[in-house]
């Protein structure tokens, strides 16, 4: 998405902005829908995959409301732990935890007459859903430290999430009754496979955005128009960005110089089953695709491609292979040893770690993926000539 297509009647006066790139009849419907949802202060819950632009429609809502004038607050729901998200979303009073030394008000109140955006909502824990579904019902706001509510503000909620809520709520890690809260209109946003006569119109207004001047052979084109693009108009942003600095100013761009998968058509990330599918292929990208944890996984989670729960899924096979040893998990993940406290902080900070017992049974399943023999680590800063083999013990 980038700025909405001139194929829109003049006279059903549809809201243009140069954040919305609209050619696809489904995309140009969710808008109309979206801006009759703007009209209400209903709660949103928009619904897609990571970086189909939920966002965009969540900030095309604002600035098409009554509410326009007042601010719009996004969150991140996946990027905080619950202690952190609770005092970012309700605030804090001086004293109530370690380097606490003032008042700070929440984004609940930051968003008063506006909008909240949650982004990610069901990757928050049951505890924090309890405490969304309270503020939801009266406004009211009670500080992380405070005794009493403070005060009730007036804020609009729009929420997001990649995931299916229904089931989780299923599996009893999403509150019911906050869906049906949170669910007063559902927006769905298709993925960018969906709608492939958008790529192109995409692509050129990233181009044309760009400070260089680039052109893209035929083939090239064409290729990017095959492709699946699991990270969507996200993936798409940066590939194109990619392209803008590595390619020649004096011809146009040809399918060889586009990013490996493009070329081969095959995407790190399918689309089916994206949910339970997402971890397996990061799995396999690490252990048969050269993929390492802080340069390609770790990347991703930092611009929310994947989320904790998916980290958490890649953790837990790793630790299926290794019988539940984390130092063992390194060289699988192609960690640096030296690196294992800043692996293992990361993974506390963000929720990730899992119960190594678990892996210690016996009887635990441990064979669902195939053996690989992989090489092992080279130290850091060493690039040998050849590299001996190691099997790693365990299935993969």
């Amino acid at each position: 998405m980038a700025s909405v297509n001139n194929s829109v009647s003049e006279n059903q006066q549809e809201p243009r902005s140069s954040d919305l790139v609209l050619a696809n009849a489904q995309m140009l419907a969710l808008l109309r829908l979206a801006t009759l949802a703007a009209r209400s202060d209903a709660k949103v819950l928009i619904t897609g995959e990571s970086g189909v632009g939920k966002d965009l429609i969540a900030r095309h809502i604002h600035a098409q409301s009554s509410r326009t004038r007042g601010q719009y607050v996004a969150v991140n729901c996946a990027g905080l732990t619950e202690s952190l998200l609770e005092s970012e979303l309700f605030g804090h009073v001086r004293g109530s935890f370690t380097g606490a030394y003032r008042d700070k008000p929440g984004k609940l109140q930051l968003a008063h007459r506006g909008t909240l955006f949650l982004d990610e909502v069901g990757e928050m824990s049951l505890r924090m859903q309890a405490l969304l579904l309270r503020f939801l019902e009266n406004g009211e706001i009670q500080a992380v430290g405070s005794e009493k509510s403070q005060c009730t503000v007036d804020v609009r909620v729009v929420a997001a999430t990649n995931r299916n809520l229904a089931e989780l709520v299923g599996q009893g890690q999403f509150r019911e009754d906050l869906l049906y809260r949170l669910r007063v209109i559902h927006l769905h946003v298709p993925p960018l496979r969906e709608r492939r006569e958008e790529i192109r119109l995409l692509a050129n207004h990233f181009l044309a955005r760009s400070e260089r001047p680039v052109m893209l052979a035929d083939e090239a084109w064409q290729a990017l128009e095959r492709y699946r693009w699991p990270g969507n108009v996200r993936e798409l942003q940066n590939v194109i960005e990619q392209v803008v600095w590595l390619a020649a100013a004096d011809r146009p761009v040809g399918v060889d110089e586009l990013p490996q998968a493009i070329q081969s058509g095959q995407a790190i990330l399918p689309a089916r089953e994206r949910r339970r599918q997402i971890a397996d292929d990061l799995y396999q990208a690490i252990v048969g695709g050269g993929y390492s944890f802080w340069e390609h996984i770790h990347p991703l989670f930092l611009t929310r491609d994947i989320t904790r729960h998916d980290i958490r899924e890649l953790v837990r096979r790793g630790l299926s292979v290794s019988r539940g040893n984390y130092r063992s998990l390194l060289q699988l993940f192609r960690v640096p040893k030296s690196d294992y406290k800043r692996f293992m902080n990361f993974l506390a900070a963000h929720d990730c770690r899992i119960d190594f017992r678990e892996f210690r049974n016996p009887h635990a399943e441990l064979d669902r993926f195939p053996r690989l023999v992989l090489p092992s680590l080279a130290p850091r800063n060493q690039q040998p000539d050849s590299v001996e083999s190691e099997e790693i013990v365990g299935p993969l």
